[in-house]
């Protein structure tokens, strides 16, 4: 089956109400902000020249910002410096750096560091990460995440805005206990402005502590359709900070695929949900599977985190539904990614951060390009 531009949504979707459900949902009291095009970099690169070169194209293109990743590969800061030698306009985002990878008062100097090489570009993005990362990797335990977060950040923010190292919490203490270390203050210059905070959340009470305290949310797992099962809990934690909604940058997004032919662009997309489904955390905790669990596919996630755990991945792909694909990216014709855009802006998104389909690095920037014309059109309606 081809669908052409007069495309009708599958018959267990509601055409009208996929483009426009989350309207009723979104915070009265925030007008409609320009939407912004964010990117991504990938997990592991090795070829940092083709990087650079996207990069640079993307910042011609008016992409507002590109962000790096980190889990047991290459780091989150390292890239980012690479680019803060390379650019000059786009913002350079960590997405994210795992706090029990690093000392607070490690996250700090790094994210002053890149700070100051980028000309104040830099958002420092914090998560969680899971146990697979945490223990498996870091060889640290994992728990309380929530409170490790918020302490995490208040260390950050002290020293980073020219505190001494002193603290008391519940998980840290500077200086160490019984030890020789006094209170010391960074030798680095203290930036003029904070440096941006973002949160990579997922559970209600660490979106709660995203509405708090951050200022801004790095979205996965995320559909426009669906959004409540993030930002209501989002803003109780603002609300209870005495914050607004608008304090807060909220970033998410998908795969754009232009295409005639929406049908066949399904299956490519099904695998990567399988793994988020099923291998992104432990059969315990998996942050990612709950969130698409909240967001009403409680059987599938389970089952598809049941088959990929049993080594049974392709049988895992075939389970993920189309309707799980279609609100999780953007595909299909221009009109219907246009429509899409539209509702991650309706819904409360500020930042689109997508990941144009292209063979080379050429068709990856014509798309991203389509992409940013279709983003300056939404915005000048």
């Amino acid at each position: 089956m081809v669908l052409q531009a007069n495309f009708s949504w599958p018959e267990y979707i509601d055409g009208d109400a996929f483009r426009t459900a989350q309207s009723a949902i979104r915070f009265k009291e925030t007008p409609l902000t320009p939407l912004k095009v964010a990117i991504g970099m990938g997990i592991a690169n090795e070829d940092w020249e083709g990087t650079a070169s996207y990069v640079l194209e993307a910042e011609r293109l008016g992409v507002d910002s590109v962000w790096s990743a980190e889990s047991w590969g290459h780091d989150a800061a390292t890239p980012l410096a690479f680019l803060a030698g390379r650019t000059s306009r786009i913002r350079l985002g960590a997405g994210i750096m795992q706090v029990s990878g690093r000392t607070p008062a490690m996250t700090a100097m790094t994210a002053m560091t890149l700070a100051s090489m980028s000309n104040d570009r830099f958002i420092l993005g914090l998560g969680a990460s899971g146990p697979q990362v945490v223990e498996g990797w870091h060889g640290q335990q994992f728990g309380s995440t929530v409170q490790r977060l918020r302490e995490v950040i208040e260390i950050v923010r002290q020293l980073t805005l020219g505190g001494r190292s002193s603290y008391e919490g519940e998980l840290y203490r500077l200086p160490r206990p019984g030890g020789e270390g006094k209170p010391i203050k960074s030798a680095a210059r203290v930036r003029p402005e904070p440096i941006p905070v973002f949160l990579a959340t997922l559970s209600p009470k660490s979106l709660e502590l995203t509405g708090e305290i951050a200022d801004g949310w790095v979205g996965t797992s995320f559909m426009p359709e669906h959004a409540d099962v993030f930002f209501t809990p989002m803003a109780r934690g603002a609300a209870r900070a005495g914050r607004s909604m608008d304090a807060i940058e909220r970033m998410a997004g998908g795969v754009v695929h232009f295409t005639d032919d929406v049908a066949a662009a399904l299956p490519a997309r099904k695998p990567g949900l399988a793994f988020t489904l099923g291998a992104m955390g432990s059969r315990r905790h998996n942050f990612y599977n709950a969130a698409f669990q909240r967001a009403g596919y409680a059987d599938i996630a389970q089952e598809v985190q049941r088959l990929y755990l049993e080594g049974r991945r392709a049988e895992a792909a075939e389970l993920v539904p189309d309707e799980m694909v279609l609100k999780s990216n953007l595909l299909g014709t221009e009109a219907m990614v246009k429509e899409r855009l539209r509702a991650y802006r309706d819904c409360g998104i500020t930042s689109v951060r997508v990941d144009p389909m292209g063979a080379s690095t050429a068709e990856r920037i014509e798309t991203l390009g389509r992409v940013v014309a279709l983003v300056e059109e939404l915005n000048r309606e």
